[in-house]
């Protein structure tokens, strides 16, 4: 499937057509404008087909989260994970030093457990088998 209808086609060669006959009947002079307009015809028709197609993947996205699955561009992508690392081990300095500076060692446990729970959360909910065994396993390793 190409995404260009029929229609769109013969609507721009009829429009190819009529701009090539006006550049015959008026000459060199108003080439660079009868272009102008042609392309300007194209980049519309090529904008349609662009907000269509556009369009169709959102209903077709809203139709996956609608029926309650993950979209096939999910959110567990791996720069989400490194980026979320990074993240929190750029802030684990802060808060280690403002929780070891206040309460000592005590602060500092505080404050890492923390960190160490918001991974936890954020690793549970990109990966639901992230606590248990995967779906489908058996429950003894024996059985096949």
């Amino acid at each position: 499937m190409t995404g260009r209808e029929p229609r769109d086609d013969a609507e721009l060669k009829k429009e190819l057509d009529a701009t090539l006959h006006a550049r015959r009947e008026l000459g060199d002079e108003y080439e660079s404008a009868l272009v102008d307009s042609f392309l300007e015809k194209v980049e519309q028709q090529l904008d349609g087909a662009v907000d269509r197609r556009v369009r169709r993947q959102l209903a077709e996205q809203q139709m996956v989260v609608a029926r309650g699955s993950r979209s096939p561009q999910g959110s567990d992508s791996w720069g989400e994970r490194f980026g979320f690392g990074i993240v929190s081990l750029v802030l684990a300095i802060p808060l280690s030093a403002i929780g070891g500076g206040v309460a000592h060692l005590p602060g500092l446990l505080v404050a890492w457990a923390g960190i160490v729970g918001v991974n936890v959360v954020q690793a549970a909910r990109l990966s639901p088998d992230f606590f248990g065994r995967r779906k489908g396993k058996s429950d003894s390793d024996w059985e096949e």
